[in-house]
């Protein structure tokens, strides 16, 4: 059963890599697969019985990849349509889950029960967003009421179907949002019928939350200001975003951020502390021993309080996992049945999928499961016994070892101090930590914070020391799929049991060993993703990313042997930005180690937002910039400079120009931000493209007037995202581009680009793309020719919008 369980899965996981759902009629064909299927089943032929045991696989394979098609399709119905976007509509829901609180808004995911608009359609489920009136936390009244899990409202709300960037080697927003079933998303309006109507709606689900949310609040009044406490509400509730960002950096570089959250170990080690402590107390009385067996009260009380734990932490994958398998686990105990490890991990294995069919899309899930089947295949059904040391070491190896293929996959960087860390952190957290965490959850035992705080704090401690060591993290380009499978077949073979041969025992005289030979070349499968490295320009070649940051600007330029960096994109929140989210995790992927050039155009947010954090993740040889001296992003670069007009330079055969500002456009200070933009044109033998920021007319009438033939370009990134404060008729015309990109958000409240400036573009001839519309847009100027791809078409995805539909949608806003 455990192949076909296997079959189920696999077709699941196909459904999630299609760009359209497929026609659920066609379902019914599988009927015929299956009655041949068990026609063979039924025959006395060896190989009939094989064809059919095949035939029986693929028809599992199939019924996996329906199944997910109908929860897709299900989901999707739920859609709030595109003339409703961005229009006001009044709601009465219900606050559904744990409100998240930073220093712009508060958000919180909304249960829709009444659309009070007029021909209204909105979705179930949906994200709000309540602002801070004028981004003014510090008045009273500007700021948003208080959001409590359970309540219900009646609010007023501009919503927009869900959208995020789509960029290379990127988190996929949209996908994200499919799984968790939020269908919209948006922010309340300001209006006078906004309108709390009850405190606490009464219903299971969100009773959960609402304790889930009293408990967080209970921590942070109980250790105010304390280093850690974003850490223990995460181990209690599984409120990750109380962590700060530096403390993930601290454990993603120990490689023990599956700890620091609600993970399958610790739901694992507090059910069985539950069921070891039922068990003892249980067989201690006659009467209850008599009336049911003490191992099966205690496998009954072990699965409640693993699933209590899992609802009070949010139900993620690695939890879901772990309860599934528990459930199997405890059932097999009551019923009285011997159950293999991997018929456990099969029955989870389908309860997550067919539950959860986007689960396969998620790195936990991968993780999680790759991490049991590991301890499994170096545990279950091994010859002999050894030390539990030695037991331990040995499953730190192989669980850091398995996870060197998945993580370079996924994030392009493993722990090498992982064993050691996760050595120490593993039992102090899972066993002490833990226990002591959830006991001060409840009210009369919250003293027990303050030695859970003492204790991780002491871990921390050892932690940090090992994360500030400059070899703690290997970090490398993202290997080819082809090698990432190598590398996992080839962990595959050093985990079997050793060589077969003869071997000495000391004293025993000549024995028998048994297993598989030359474990060794599984070494050897490893090395393609670490020798297989990513194309690269070839002399006098340039490869050009307008990266997907919504309303803002980011751009990689690569020749040869350089990288330069043009602007960083928007920051969201002091702990969110393009930098850290897109530009960092895209240059690790493509292998580019350091950055040569940042050019950081002018002091707007939405093109400087990401600087500092690309400069904590990346060298950065040189910056050139229009800011002050003063200005955080100068003061972090050890090697900087003004942009002025003339400034060039030449790499493997290709020429920059800086072309804007002059050098007095900074001694006068009426100057706008955006007059200061650097202007960059780089020219190639295979064409060129012209970068101007946000500059506005009168620069362009600049240019205009110092053209000596630089600003005829191949390619142009429309100035100030189309704004009609820019593209001149005059600049277009000089131009003449023969694509023109516009790097804007979806829906974004400026309305770019304006429609008269796309009309100008279109007037020469330009071809016109949109990173709202089409995602970062790849561009290689190579054999006397440009190429162009666009990532939503690279990776079209069932869940996506196509291209044509979300055009339509803009040009009727």
């Amino acid at each position: 059963m455990q192949a076909y369980i296997l079959a189920f899965a696999i077709g699941v996981g196909m459904l999630q890599q299609q760009a359209l759902l497929p026609e659920i009629a066609s379902v019914w064909l599988l009927l015929p697969g299956a009655a041949f299927a068990f026609l063979f089943l039924s025959s006395r032929s060896a190989i009939f019985m094989v064809l059919g045991k095949v035939l029986l696989a693929g028809i599992f394979l199939g019924a996996g990849f329906f199944w997910a098609a109908a929860f897709a399709q299900w989901r999707l119905a739920d859609v709030l349509p595109h003339e409703w976007e961005g229009r006001d509509i009044q709601l009465i829901g219900v606050v559904a889950e744990l409100p998240q609180v930073n220093e712009r808004h508060v958000r919180f995911a909304f249960d829709v029960e009444q659309v009070l608009t007029t021909g209204a359609i909105v979705p179930a489920h949906i994200s709000l967003s309540w602002y801070d009136e004028h981004g003014k936390r510090s008045a009273a009244e500007a700021a948003p009421p208080q959001i409590s899990a359970g309540e219900r409202w009646r609010i007023t709300t501009r919503l927009k179907r869900p959208h995020g960037s789509v960029n290379p080697h990127g988190f996929d927003f949209e996908q994200w949002a499919l799984e968790r079933n939020i269908r919209a998303s948006g922010y309340v309006r300001k209006n006078d019928g906004n309108m709390r109507l009850d405190e606490m709606v009464s219903r299971p689900a969100y009773q959960i939350e609402r304790l889930r949310e009293e408990v967080r609040e209970s921590f942070m009044r109980a250790l105010p200001g304390h280093a850690y406490t974003g850490v223990l509400v995460a181990l209690a509730v599984g409120d990750q975003r109380a962590i700060p960002r530096e403390q993930w950096q601290i454990f993603t570089r120990t490689g023990i951020n599956h700890l620091m959250s609600i993970s399958g170990l610790h739901v694992t080690m507090v059910s069985g502390l539950i069921f070891a402590l039922v068990y003892w107390l249980w067989r201690r009385s006659h009467h209850l021993t008599l009336l049911l067996p003490a191992r099966k009260a205690a496998a009954v009380a072990g699965l409640v309080v693993a699933l209590g734990y899992a609802l009070l932490a949010g139900f993620a994958i690695p939890a879901q996992r772990t309860v599934y398998m528990l459930a199997v686990v405890a059932i097999a105990l009551w019923l009285g049945r011997s159950t293999s490890m991997t018929t456990v991990l099969a029955w989870a294995l389908l309860a997550v999928v067919a539950l959860d069919p986007w689960a396969v899309l998620s790195p936990g899930f991968w993780l999680s499961f790759g991490a049991i089947a590991v301890i499994m295949l170096i545990s279950v059904g091994r010859i002999g016994r050894s030390h539990w040391l030695i037991g331990w070491a040995r499953v730190q190896w192989a669980i850091t070892l398995s996870l060197i293929p998945p993580l370079l996959a996924m994030f392009q960087q493993v722990s090498l101090v992982s064993p050691v860390a996760n050595a120490i952190a593993i039992p102090l957290v899972s066993l002490v930590v833990v226990p002591l965490t959830l006991l001060a959850a409840l009210p009369p035992l919250d003293f027990m914070l303050t030695p859970a705080h003492w204790l991780l704090s002491a871990c921390m401690e050892a932690m940090q020391w090992m994360s500030d060591s400059p070899q703690a993290v290997w970090s490398q380009h993202a290997p080819p799929a082809w090698a990432v499978m190598a590398g996992m077949a080839g962990i595959f073979w050093i985990m079997l049991p050793g060589a077969l041969g003869l071997g000495l025992g000391l004293g025993m005289g000549p024995r028998l060993t048994t297993g598989f030979p030359a474990r060794w070349l599984g070494l050897v499968a490893l090395l393609p993703m670490f020798l297989a490295l990513p194309p690269k320009p070839a002399s006098g070649e340039l490869w050009l990313t307008v990266l997907d940051v919504g309303q803002g600007l980011a751009v990689v330029a690569r020749t040869e042997n350089y990288a330069l960096l043009y602007d960083t994109g928007p920051g969201f929140s002091s702990e969110a930005d393009s930098g850290n989210r897109t530009i960092v995790p895209f240059l690790r992927a493509e292998g580019i180690k350091h950055v040569d050039a940042m050019i950081v155009t002018h002091a707007d947010g939405d093109h400087s937002g990401g600087a500092l954090s690309v400069q904590q993740a990346v060298p950065v040889e040189w910056l050139v910039s229009s800011l002050r001296d003063d200005h955080p992003i100068q003061l972090a670069a050890p090697n900087r400079q003004r942009c002025r007009a003339g400034q060039s330079w030449q790499w493997d055969g290709i020429r920059f120009d800086i072309l804007h500002p002059s050098e007095h456009s900074y001694d006068n200070p009426r100057l706008k931000t955006n007059a200061l933009s650097c202007v960059l044109k780089i020219t190639t033998s295979h064409g060129s493209v012209l970068l101007p920021g946000d500059i506005e007319k009168k620069s362009e009438y600049q240019l205009l007037a110092n053209d000596t033939g630089n600003l005829v370009s191949t390619v142009l990134v429309a100035p100030h995202h189309g704004s009609k404060t820019s593209s001149t008729d005059e600049f277009v015309r000089r131009v003449n581009p023969g694509l023109v990109i516009f790097t804007v958000g979806y829906r974004n409240r400026f309305g770019h680009p304006k429609d008269d400036v796309v009309e100008r573009y279109r007037a020469v001839g330009s071809r016109l793309l949109r990173s709202d519309i089409d995602g970062a847009i790849l561009l290689r100027f190579e054999d006397n020719d440009l190429s162009v791809e666009t990532s939503r078409a690279l990776r079209r995805r069932y869940w996506q919008d196509s291209p044509e539909i979300n055009t339509k949608a803009q040009n009727k806003r």
